[in-house]
């Protein structure tokens, strides 16, 4: 598939090439959603609002091959907003408890079925800010790199850095045991 084909068709108001831009990443836009709202109904909300921005603002998108960068903070956004329209924050433990409930029932479409080791990491996330922790699951459970971490999240690239340094220099003084940093 040539990404920058697909936007220009996109741009020209060819609504199925964006679609099959948006379905070619539609998991990878459900876990960035999930992550943030911790639900699947909110997911799939935050989803549907960032398909209507796109659709609307898809001829602002300056270079064709950052379509999915650019998505992917729209998603962010929209997750952000919903979130706040809910007057609500989503705590790791909620996901947590969300997730076990689903564990429970059998549903298999959750892609986030947590191992022993998944739900350790979960809980050392805990012990740091939501900045920190936003930033280490971007770069770490997203794959993304830092420049797109700091377009998404709208802070400086060294910002995101020592977000993630921070953060992860105050997880390993967990680990260790070391309470008093």
């Amino acid at each position: 598939m040539d990404v920058v084909k697909l936007v220009k068709r996109a741009k020209r108001g060819n609504k199925e090439a964006l679609l099959q831009l948006i379905m070619s990443e539609k998991n990878i836009y459900y876990r960035l959603a999930y992550s943030y709202t911790g639900n699947k109904d909110d997911a799939l909300d935050a989803m549907e609002d960032m398909i209507v921005i796109l659709y609307e603002k898809i001829h602002q998108l300056q270079k064709e091959e950052s379509f999915y960068s650019w998505s992917k903070s729209i998603l962010v956004n929209c997750c952000k907003s919903l979130l706040q329209k809910r007057n609500r924050m989503v705590l790791l433990e909620d996901i947590n408890s969300v997730e076990q409930y689903e564990l429970s029932h059998q549903q298999v479409d959750n892609p986030y079925h947590k191992s022993e080791q998944q739900m350790d990491i979960q809980s050392l996330l805990l012990h740091i800010n939501e900045y920190q922790r936003e930033a280490i699951q971007l770069k770490y459970f997203h794959d993304l790199d830092n420049q797109t971490i700091a377009n998404m999240t709208n802070v400086s690239l060294g910002t995101v850095k020592s977000r993630i340094f921070e953060g992860l220099k105050r997880l390993r003084s967990q680990l260790r045991g070391d309470v008093n940093e």
